[in-house]
């Protein structure tokens, strides 16, 4: 007889398999208690084979013991389902409760949420989803509806009226019929399914329209900050030929009877006359044309002005034009002043005839220089132009203004510094200085406004290092030593050997703005550039006995475009930025900057500079130059390459007058036309960074000194200001100056060069 051994029960049996269990389990026992019987009646029947009485009994009993065990064991089974039964029946209550705080918890979601199955169909939904039908007047999507009907419903039911997605940003947000914003997830389920909220993100939209309108009103502001600041006219003009844009100089020109001419039309705007000869321009720069022409007009107060127009059409990405930009500069007195310079240049050729043919050349070479600065200021306004049609970056506008215009700057600069070497009797030699003072002024308003551009736009990096004060604060004081005794001034200074750790060019900047600062406002007396070292920090002074400020001007004196000018005073040409560039240099540096003053007796101005300690110096390489240059520049071999025929010329002519042996290239190749670079003698090379062909001067004298034995000395000159530049023409060992460049700091660099 086989053993009944008790069944186990699992909880997660299904009730019809259980049900069919114990019915199984309940015959098995009935067949067990007739087989129980039988063998009983049989023992106790039998007549052939009758055992003895005691082996009967003995048989009966393990039968019983047997029947015994498998009641217990089917006691034990049915007590096991109940127990199991009792569990499924708590197990239903807490799946019910579970199911229900689902719900709840669905339901209390801010979002709105749908659940979808494995086959994508609809399963459940809470209020706030289906809140977004109701209030659009549309009829809920119901249970097993697909998510593509659902969003094809959304649709055409008018529910969605834009979508909007991208690549980048999670999700697909929809605007609703209602004006409302939200923003569409999916999520994967472990069965296949899809869970897919929706969030309303109205809030989120309207700050970040705000924050963009914020920057855009911020942007123009600056643009309208800059372009009023620029000395030309500036404007923009529809394609209906009404100005939409224009800067305070446009405005002052054109405003008839005191009224602006936004809004006007071009035939309102100009004169008749005016705007007829002006027609076929316009026209060209609608039909896609960008030009350039000379006008001579005449202003309102009847003040006849020479004119250079450029007109530059505004693109849309579909191909049509939508405007175009006017730049328009006042090239009235530059054409007096050409016109000067002319008949200075025959009075000269009548007076020294032995010079004629430099002269003429130098002339021919002043007007060329005159023509590409028209060229480059063209180029100049075209960038701007462009850069407003590119929502107006103000940081591409600055870097053409720093490369463009600084090109055209520095050659007029060598020009000038090569002729006031010269004696060509006085009034040239006064023509001269005046064109020279004009690039000055020129060169120092255009570097303010692109200095305090490049601060706000956080362009400029300091680039900090631990150095000797010696050389930087005895180069300033020589430099504005000349300048102070130029106004009837004394100008001293106390030298100082301090280690500090800072940016030595824009700590020299600030220094120079305060000493220029000085020389301004001091009538008569004398300016002292010191310092005074304390425990961790040196203190950077210099001292005016001028007017003095008054206490409640002392913060006012570092904003922007704000000048404390004493009454009798003279009126500079500054812009107002020196003190407001010197307070943003040093929150840069980190450096605290103070001021001090006593009307009546003058003024102290302070920059707090850490202390730094040197690191060890690697080496010199020896150059092997045979010459020595202590006496001077004379004799000299210097290369100057430069991809500007003009900057070569007026360099050339500049060192020549230094009696120096000069040779210019524009390109390497240019310069294997005229020598062998490798085995040429050559004392330094003066190379410009930007060149032709993508090349750059870096590269250039690489390959030269490479196949040179002994490696020449290298100038690096450049008008781009970028810490990456100036770190990695340090690592060559390469001198790097900045663009324009200032012939007496030209001079002492190369001496300094040249004799060590």
């Amino acid at each position: 007889m086989a053993s009944l051994k008790p069944v186990p029960c699992r909880n997660d049996v299904p009730a019809d398999d259980r049900d069919r269990r114990i019915a199984e389990l309940e015959a098995e026992n009935e067949r067990l208690r007739r087989i129980r019987d039988a063998l009983i009646v049989r023992v106790e029947s039998g007549s052939s084979h009758k055992p003895e009485p005691y082996a009967a009994f003995e048989h009966s009993v393990v039968l019983a013991e047997q029947v015994r065990e498998r009641t217990e064991a089917l006691n034990q089974t049915m007590e096991e389902l109940k127990a199991s039964n009792k569990a499924l029946s708590r197990a239903r209550v807490e799946a019910e409760t579970t199911r229900q705080r689902l719900s709840d918890a669905i339901e209390s979601i801010a979002d709105g949420f749908v659940l979808f199955d494995h086959q994508h169909r609809l399963i459940q939904s809470n209020s706030r989803f289906r809140s977004y039908w109701r209030h659009a007047g549309v009829e809920v999507p119901e249970s097993g509806t697909t998510i593509a009907d659902v969003k094809r419903q959304a649709v055409s039911s008018g529910l969605v009226v834009e979508e909007h997605s991208h690549p980048d940003s999670e999700g697909v947000v929809f605007l609703l019929a209602n004006d409302r914003w939200v923003q569409m997830t999916e999520r994967p389920t472990r069965e296949g399914g899809l869970v897919v909220l929706y969030s309303d993100i109205t809030d989120v939209k309207n700050s970040e329209m705000a924050r963009r309108i914020k920057a855009l009103e911020e942007s123009e502001r600056w643009i309208r900050v800059v372009t009023d600041h620029v000395p030309a006219l500036i404007a923009y003009v529809g394609a209906d030929l009404t100005v939409q844009f224009c800067n305070k100089v446009y405005e002052s020109w054109y405003g008839r009877n005191g009224e602006s001419p936004l809004g006007k039309s071009l035939d309102e705007v100009h004169s008749v006359d005016l705007y007829q000869r002006l027609l076929p321009q316009v026209r060209q720069a609608l039909a896609g044309s960008s030009v350039t022409f000379e006008f001579e007009e005449c202003g309102e107060q009847g003040d006849v002005r020479y004119m250079l127009r450029s007109y530059v059409p505004n693109i849309d990405e579909e191909g049509s034009v939508t405007g175009f930009f006017v730049l328009i500069r006042d090239i009235t007195d530059r054409r007096k002043t050409a016109l000067a310079l002319e008949q200075a240049y025959d009075n000269l050729e009548r007076r020294v005839k032995e010079r004629t043919s430099a002269l003429t050349g130098l002339n021919n070479q002043l007007r060329q220089e005159i023509t590409e600065r028209a060229a480059v200021e063209a180029r100049l306004r075209d960038a701007k132009l462009e850069a407003e049609r590119a929502n107006l970056s103000k940081t591409k506008f600055l870097a053409a203004v720093s490369h463009d215009l600084l090109q055209p700057l520095n050659a007029a600069r060598l020009f000038t510094s090569a002729l006031l070497e010269q004696s060509f009797g006085p009034k040239a030699e006064g023509l001269v200085r005046s064109v020279s003072t004009s690039l000055d002024d020129v060169e120092n308003l255009l570097g303010t406004l692109v200095d305090i551009s490049k601060l706000d736009a956080g362009v400029i990096k300091p680039d900090v290092t631990a150095f000797d004060l010696r050389d930087l604060l005895n180069n300033i004081a020589r430099e504005f030593r000349q300048m102070a005794m130029a106004e009837g001034l004394r100008l001293d200074f106390v030298a100082s050997s301090a280690i500090v750790e800072s940016d030595s060019q824009l700590l020299a900047r600030i220094l120079r703005n305060f000493l220029t600062n000085a020389i301004c406002y001091t009538g008569n007396g004398r300016i002292l550039l010191g310092c005074r070292r304390r425990k961790d920090h040196v203190l950077l002074q210099v001292w005016d006995t001028g007017p003095g400020i008054p206490e409640d001007k002392l913060t006012e004196i570092f904003q922007e475009f704000k000048r404390i000018r004493p009454a009798g005073s003279q009126p500079d040409k500054g812009l107002g930025l020196g003190l407001a560039i010197v307070d943003k240099i040093s929150r840069i540096l980190g450096h605290a900057v103070s001021v001090s003053s006593i009307e009546g007796k003058g003024s102290v101005f302070s920059v707090k500079v850490p202390l730094g300690q040197l690191q060890p110096k690697r080496p010199a390489a020896d150059q092997n130059r045979t010459e020595s240059f202590d006496g001077g520049l004379g004799g000299a071999r210097i290369w100057v390459i430069d991809n500007d025929q003009s900057i070569c010329q007026g360099m050339k002519t500049l060192l020549e007058g230094w009696d120096c042996r000069v040779v210019t290239a524009v390109s390497l190749e240019d310069l294997e036309r005229q020598l062998d670079p490798a085995d040429s003698p050559v004392d330094l090379i003066l190379a410009d960074y930007h060149l032709d062909n993508d090349d750059n001067g870096v590269d250039v004298v690489a390959e030269i000194n490479g196949r040179r034995r002994c490696p020449a000395p290298v100038v690096m000159i450049t008008a781009n200001y970028t810490n990456e530049l100036k770190q990695h023409i340090r690592e060559l060992g390469h001198l790097l100056m900045n663009k324009p460049v200032k012939p007496l700091k030209l001079r002492s660099v190369l001496s300094h060069l040249l004799r060590s």
